[in-house]
């Protein structure tokens, strides 16, 4: 049962971007690992900006910089 987790900032990805990125992870393994799409599981989590870092800052602060 693979299990696939998609961490994405909170930005408003729509009910539709989401609904593709599922089918389109879950056709990938059936198409390359041969996988069970029917016990395939794709998450997706939305991490508000605050709470994503690079380089050792938050990626609300790195944009705002910008």
């Amino acid at each position: 049962m693979p299990y696939v987790n998609i961490k994405i900032t909170e930005e408003g990805a729509t009910k539709e971007q989401k609904k593709e990125l599922i089918a389109g992870v879950t056709n990938l393994l059936v198409r390359v690992l041969g996988k069970n799409p029917a016990t395939t599981v794709v998450v997706i989590d939305e991490v508000p900006l605050e709470n994503w870092g690079i380089g050792g800052e938050s990626v609300e602060v790195l944009r705002k910089r910008r």
